[in-house]
Formats: structure tokens, C-alpha cells, sequence
């Protein structure tokens, strides 16, 4: 279940809370491995979505995984969030948080994905040409998708840059279906 404004506004008093504290990095690097962790393992996202697993089970099973690798305030707040009943929101509110702390820091995400890895050297001459077109630091993410068949699909805040072949190839097939010449000789 989807719920962004419950996502914003949890990590906005979240960043709000951290600066307040000057723990700001703390827990940003906090929120980054929760999100690899829901990503890497899916049955952490099932744990917290359960409802048959009992909020202070819950606490007592994230605190056995987290307890050292998180800091005291990261720990509390999830342990808010299941008092709650909110812990099925932690992967949007994770998200939501790294979204709010890169405008509190004054970074662009920039995801880039290509059909084939890409090499460091490639990597840096993409970012000194996009840091030279952007005023902001940037976060650069990487991803491969094979369907692409080459080139590349460039994200950045709310643009998107496809110069990608299979978006080539699907605006050839848009043109072959629409072309009224070929219809008009049937």
C-alpha cells in the first residue's frame, strides 16, 4: 500500500528531528542500508508488512538485526514506526527520506541505465558533463537493463533523456502502424 503524503511527512519530521540532534549523516547513512537491506532481502519487507507478527516482535527482531549497525535515533524511530502501525511504510519513507535529504543538501539524483555495465572512465566523463550542465552536486546511480539493446535512458529530478534503441525502434513502429500511404494502397 502506497501512501506518499504518510511517507513524506514521516521522513520530513524525521530530517527535522535529526538536525535538531546534528545527526544528520548518522542516520542518512542509516536509511541507505535499510533500503539495500529491503532491496537485497525481501523477507524483511514481508516481516514488516505481516500482520500476524506482533508489533513488539517486531521491535524485538529489529533490534536484533540492527542493534550496532544503526544509530540510537535510527532505532527509535523504527521503533515509533511499529507502535504505530506504520512499519509497512519504512521502504517509502526510506526513499522519501534520501529524496528530502538531497534537497536539504543541495544534490541531484542522477540515474543513468545502459544496456551493458559501464566503465569508471566512462562514469567520470558522464558526470563532468552533467555536473557542468547541473549547478548541484550529484548523486549518479548506475543500472543495467538488456532490453535496451544500447544506449542509454538518463533521469534527473522530474526529466528524462531516452537515447536508448529500443525507444528508437518503438517510435519506427509507431510510424508504421500510423502510416496512412500504406493504408490508402490496401
Amino acid at each position: 500500500m502506497q501512501n506518499p503524503r504518510l511517507a513524506s511527512r514521516y521522513a520530513k519530521s524525521l530530517i527535522d528531528l535529526v538536525q535538531e540532534l546534528n545527526q544528520v549523516e548518522a542516520v542518512h547513512t542509516d536509511m541507505q542500508y535499510l533500503q539495500q537491506v529491503m532491496k537485497s532481502n525481501p523477507d524483511v519487507v514481508s516481516l514488516l508488512k505481516s500482520p500476524i507478527i506482533k508489533a513488539d516482535k517486531k521491535q524485538k527482531i529489529l533490534a536484533a538485526v540492527l542493534e550496532g549497525r544503526v544509530s540510537t535515533t535510527t532505532l527509535s524511530f523504527l521503533n515509533l514506526l511499529v507502535s504505530k502501525g506504520r512499519e509497512s511504510a519504512l521502504p517509502e519513507i526510506a526513499t522519501e527520506f534520501q529524496r528530502q535529504y538531497n534537497v536539504l543538501k543541495n544534490i541531484s539524483a542522477v540515474k543513468i541505465t545502459t544496456a551493458v555495465a559501464l566503465d569508471n572512465a566512462t562514469l567520470d566523463v558522464i558526470k563532468s558533463k552533467i555536473a557542468s550542465e547541473v549547478p548541484q552536486q550529484i548523486a549518479l546511480e548506475t543500472a543495467v537493463n538488456a532490453d535496451l539493446i544500447g544506449g542509454f535512458v538518463l533521469e534527473t529530478n522530474d526529466k528524462l533523456f531516452d537515447a536508448s534503441i529500443l525507444r528508437d525502434l518503438k517510435d519506427i513502429r509507431q510510424q508504421f502502424t500510423k502510416n496512412i500511404y500504406v493504408s490508402e494502397i490496401r
